[in-house]
């Protein structure tokens, strides 16, 4: 078990968080990806794009958030999430979500989370299904794979078909 140091994505940690990407999935796409939401000050939001550091300081993890939209209202979008693969099940992944998830609801106004990904993974963060607030992705997707969590109960959260930032091709 180790100990993850959570923190905000230095410039410094650019070419680690390729790095991460790379390892991760079997494609480039999530790097480009990435590197698109960098250029996109409509999407990116400075302090949500977030890194697991190992005590010696070695990035293993990462977590972003983005600014999408649901029927216009800004919402956040949790895409990409990695991990190299030599550190996966080790809880960076989870540090990293933590970090960005806390992180955005001290931070923005957006309350609303989406994410597109295993429903046996991402309910451990609060996670439901998107269905459930109204949701819908803009293709054809699992009910179960597309969650939504708000970040504050207590406040609305919007309805309707989610608008992804151009870097995600959707």
């Amino acid at each position: 078990m180790n100990t993850w140091i959570a923190r905000p994505e230095t410039t410094d940690d650019v070419p680690a968080v390729r790095d991460i990407l790379l390892a991760a999935f079997p494609t480039a796409a999530e790097a480009a990806i990435v590197d698109a939401l960098r250029a996109d000050p409509q999407a990116w939001i400075d302090g949500l794009s977030m890194v697991a550091a190992a005590p010696d300081g070695t990035p293993a993890g990462y977590a972003l958030l983005t600014r999408c939209h649901v029927d216009g209202e800004p919402a956040l979008a949790l895409a990409p999430c990695a991990v190299l693969p030599s550190f996966q099940r080790t809880g960076a992944g989870s540090a990293a979500i933590r970090a960005a998830l806390a992180a955005a609801a001290r931070t923005v106004e957006e309350n609303l989370v989406l994410v597109l990904g295993h429903a046996d993974y991402y309910p451990r963060f609060g996670f439901t299904p998107a269905s459930g607030f109204g949701i819908r992705a803009p293709f054809d997707v699992p009910d179960e794979a597309m969650m939504a969590m708000a970040l504050d109960d207590t406040r609305p959260v919007p309805a309707g078909t989610i608008q992804y930032p151009a870097a995600f091709g959707v």
